[in-house]
């Protein structure tokens, strides 16, 4: 089932990439600063949280006494965060956004999704790379450990994927599933440790934290880029069987109802 859909995506890689492309032409046309505005969007969200919660509110991470590591750790759950984030709000609408192409041009739709994905993916690397520059200059580039970053990200964007695809088509046939996809992302932001530590959280809380796949994947980018250790795997590998579930059902549900939406459309 997969492996035919997977094949027609990759014989369109030249359309996939052609478009990705004029995606950042179009996005930055006219503007003076051009891709640095990707970097500029998370770098102010990061400052305002930063000087809130640290100066404002005196928050600091439990048993870390560095000066840039609340930071740190928020930069590693925002920048991550973000990936996600973009994903899942362009997949839900990727179907209606291009329903002129859809209607006229015969062609496998999940290279929209697959566009999506990776115009996400680079804009991620600009801002990781700033980040990892920010830990070179500051003296807290983790070790070997930053090697887990691949499979973390992999997992994560399998995950992102997966739903985005679902919302997707959901979204074609009930409208109402992109507006309420806006409203539960802020509130699932907020549900994952992300601008706080999960030790702050009441002890009946945080059992529940254990059925938010983000909230695993965030905390190994904060043990890696915090702590220079290892995620742990035991939660990792869970997340990932979750998402792989989660992708197998996306494809069910689109080869199911493809035909359907171009009629819908």
């Amino acid at each position: 089932m997969i492996t035919p859909l997977l094949k027609s995506v990759w014989a369109y890689r030249g359309f996939i990439l052609g478009s990705v492309r004029r995606e950042f032409q179009l996005r930055y046309r006219g503007t003076m600063l051009g891709v640095a505005w990707t970097v500029l969007h998370p770098l102010a969200l990061i400052l305002v949280y930063t000087i809130i919660f640290t100066q404002v509110m005196k928050a600091r991470l439990p048993g870390s006494g560095g000066p840039y590591s609340y930071s740190i750790y928020l930069c590693s759950g925002i920048v991550t965060w973000g990936l996600f984030a973009e994903i899942i709000n362009r997949c839900q609408s990727v179907f209606l956004d291009n329903a002129n192409l859809i209607k006229k041009l015969n062609f496998p739709r999940l290279v929209l999704p697959t566009i999506v994905v990776v115009t996400a993916v680079l804009n991620f690397l600009i801002v990781f790379i700033v980040f990892l520059a920010f830990l070179l200059l500051s003296g807290n580039m983790p070790g070997i450990s930053l090697f887990a970053m691949f499979p973390l990200l992999a997992v994560q964007v399998l995950f992102s994927v997966g739903l985005g695809v679902i919302i997707g088509v959901l979204n074609v046939f009930f409208r109402d599933a992109g507006q309420l996809t806006g409203i539960l992302i802020q509130f699932w932001f907020w549900a994952t440790p992300i601008v706080y530590p999960a030790s702050i959280l009441p002890e009946w809380i945080q059992p529940l934290m254990n059925l938010n796949p983000l909230y695993h994947l965030s905390s190994g980018y904060q043990l890696i880029f915090v702590a220079n250790q290892w995620p742990q795997w035991n939660n990792v590998l869970l997340v990932m069987l979750f998402s792989i579930a989660i992708i197998l059902y996306a494809f069910r549900l689109f080869r199911r109802h493809s035909g359907e939406i171009v009629d819908e459309l």
